[in-house]
C-alpha cells in the first residue's frame, strides 16, 4: 500500500514542478479536464488532492499501526480537505480576482464622448470615451456630415472598420420631440 502512497506523492509533486515551470502549457493541455460547472474537478485541485492522500497515507502507514483500511479511509478523508483547501483558498480566489479591462469597439455604440481633435464634416478627428480601465481614444467621423469642434460631447452612433461615427449629443437631444 505504500508503494501506492509513494506514487501518487510523487505524480502529484512532479505536477506541482511542471505546473510551476510550464503552467500555461500544461494548463492548455489539461484544461479539457475540466468539467462544465464542476468547478471542483479543476487539474490544479486534484493534483492536490492526490499529493495530500499520497503523504497522509506514508505517514499514517509509517507512524500509526492502524489498519490498512483505516489508514486508506483516513487518507482519503485528508485528500478530500486538501481539495476543498486548495480550491476555496487558492482557485476560487483567482478566479474572483480577474478583471478585464477588454472592450469591444461595437461596445461604443450609444456611448457619450468628447472630441479631442477636431471632426470635420468630410474626413477624420479624434473622441475620447470613458471605459472600465480609464479613457481610450479611437479615430472619429462625423455621422451628420457636420464639422464637430473639440471639447463637444458626442454620442457614438456606429462604428465602420474601426472609425467610429459620431454626432453631437446636445444637439440629438434638442432634435428630439416632447413625450406625450
Amino acid at each position: 500500500m505504500e508503494t501506492l502512497y509513494w506514487t501518487c506523492l510523487i505524480i502529484g509533486a512532479v505536477y506541482a514542478l511542471f505546473s510551476l515551470l510550464f503552467g500555461d502549457l500544461l494548463g492548455d493541455v489539461l484544461g479539457g479536464l475540466e468539467l462544465p460547472g464542476v468547478d471542483v474537478f479543476k487539474p490544479i485541485v486534484l493534483a492536490g488532492m492526490v499529493t495530500v492522500f499520497g503523504g497522509a497515507g506514508i505517514l499514517l502507514a509509517r507512524y500509526t499501526d492502524m489498519s490498512i483500511g483505516v489508514e486508506l479511509l483516513l487518507s482519503i478523508l485528508a485528500a478530500i480537505a486538501g481539495a476543498l483547501f486548495v480550491f476555496f483558498v487558492y482557485v476560487k480566489p483567482m478566479e474572483n480576482s480577474e478583471v478585464s479591462t477588454s472592450y469591444s469597439i461595437r461596445e461604443m455604440i450609444g456611448r457619450i464622448g468628447e472630441v479631442t481633435i477636431p471632426v470635420p464634416g468630410k474626413g477624420y478627428g479624434e473622441v475620447m470615451i470613458k471605459v472600465a480601465g480609464g479613457n481610450t481614444v479611437h479615430i472619429a467621423s462625423s455621422f451628420e456630415h457636420c464639422p464637430i469642434a473639440a471639447g463637444v460631447r458626442v454620442v457614438i452612433v456606429e462604428e465602420s472598420a474601426g472609425v467610429l461615427a459620431v454626432a453631437e449629443f446636445e444637439q440629438g437631444l434638442a432634435a428630439d420631440p416632447a413625450p406625450l
